[in-house]
């Protein structure tokens, strides 16, 4: 039978080479392609370390970074804020038979492009817009303000979108959550606040947690809405790789920034992943 079916030790690596063809034609050869391309000069010649140095050097990439860095954290922060009491109403309040519909309604933002939503809210936001209009329509203030092309805008944009992806990773955590859990905190005499705060917090961190890590891959690598919403007057990272790439065609530099941008993001992950490993134990 060995000789007719083949190894059994053969068989894990027969079902898992389409994977791992996967991987390495569409992540590991480009990444080693970027990291090559990183560390070779803009004109052509040797390998250099130029590119990182320019950037540890210069501080208007400097300034891109910590404009992406506190982007990230504030939508990340207000999108926790506003979508766990979201989730909670959705899990504890909603009826069981409602509660399909309503994650339906809840995640009716995804199904719209991405590019729509931004130039959606870039409509809303403009000084002839329809919260300006209102503004001025009722007298709160004589000019329009500047809404749209500012920090308020990209960061409206990102809430709309990541306030969704929060409140499903935080539902499902929350109906997994035992009702044992409550009626023992009570049975001990804890009231519904400390029962939160000690019981079903804690327990639904790690879908917070999952939702956050989500939020700031996503929110720190996008271009399109602080492109679209925030224009040109607070450049974030994936705003100055772009333009070496299309304004300079320094794709050496280009190359150099997104592997700092991964750096970031892995530190990130492994944050996270500690973190989340401490929790559930």
């Amino acid at each position: 039978m060995s000789g007719s079916g083949g190894s059994p030790r053969a068989l894990p690596w027969v079902l898992v080479t389409p994977a791992l063809a996967w991987t390495l034609l569409f992540f590991v050869l480009p990444f080693v392609a970027m990291g090559l391309s990183s560390l070779s000069a803009h004109e052509g010649g040797g390998f250099t370390l130029a590119n990182y140095s320019q950037f540890f050097t210069d501080p208007s990439y400097w300034r891109a970074m910590v404009n992406s860095l506190q982007v990230t954290a504030i939508v990340t922060v207000i999108s926790i804020v506003l979508a766990y009491p979201f989730a909670w109403i959705l899990a504890e309040q909603v009826p069981e038979r409602w509660q399909r519909l309503a994650l339906m309604l809840a995640v009716l933002p995804f199904w719209t492009s991405y590019v729509v939503r931004s130039y959606s809210w870039l409509l809303v936001l403009a000084q002839n817009g329809v919260i300006n209009r209102a503004l001025t329509g009722i007298g709160l203030v004589a000019e329009p303000l500047q809404l749209a092309n500012t920090r308020f805008a990209t960061v409206t944009g990102f809430v709309h979108f990541f306030v969704m992806l929060l409140t499903l990773t935080i539902f499902a955590n929350l109906k997994q959550l035992s009702p044992s859990y409550r009626k023992a905190a009570a049975d001990l005499g804890a009231g519904p606040v400390r029962t939160f705060l000690h019981v079903v917090l804690p327990l639904t961190l790690p879908g917070i947690m999952v939702g956050a890590f989500l939020t700031f891959v996503l929110c720190i690598g996008d271009y399109i809405t602080p492109q679209i919403l925030g224009g040109n007057n607070e450049l974030v990272m994936p705003q100055l790789v772009m333009m070496q790439i299309g304004r300079r065609g320094d794709f050496p530099l280009a190359s150099a920034l997104s592997i700092i941008l991964m750096a970031v993001v892995t530190v990130a992950y492994l944050a996270c992943a500690r973190w989340l490993k401490i929790e559930r134990a």
